[in-house]
């Protein structure tokens, strides 16, 4: 068992909560200076080449493209598309980002690992 120390170990312990809290569980640095898709909030999307991000999940894309949507059905997207060129998307409207060129298989983070 670890111990936390004398006294003032609440602090310590407020301290290592917040560092937790500040860490992404999304390492999105492999895919810097690739292509990803986004989808946001509202059923915008777009596309870019992801050059920065930070744990709040905004992200810094160049070259993005966005993907008009039917007028007469928001949620449809239509063949048109629209430059947009660098761009700043605010992370609480983020709900989606995947690679362009495909999806890649993770373990599931959630399963406990049992051993045979």
């Amino acid at each position: 068992m670890a111990s936390g120390g004398g006294g003032g170990g609440g602090a310590g312990k407020m301290a290592d909560k917040e560092k937790k809290k500040k860490e992404s569980i999304l390492d999105l640095s492999k895919y810097i200076d690739k292509t990803i898709r986004v989808k946001f909030q509202g059923g915008r999307e777009a596309s870019g080449v992801l050059k920065g991000f930070d744990p709040l999940l905004n992200l810094v894309l160049d070259g993005t493209i966005e993907y008009m949507r039917d007028p007469d059905d928001q949620y449809k997207l239509t063949e048109d598309t629209r430059q947009l060129g660098l761009v700043v998307c605010r992370g609480t409207s983020v709900v989606l980002i995947c690679p362009q060129d495909g999806m890649e298989a993770i373990p599931n983070p959630f399963i406990q690992q049992q051993d045979g």
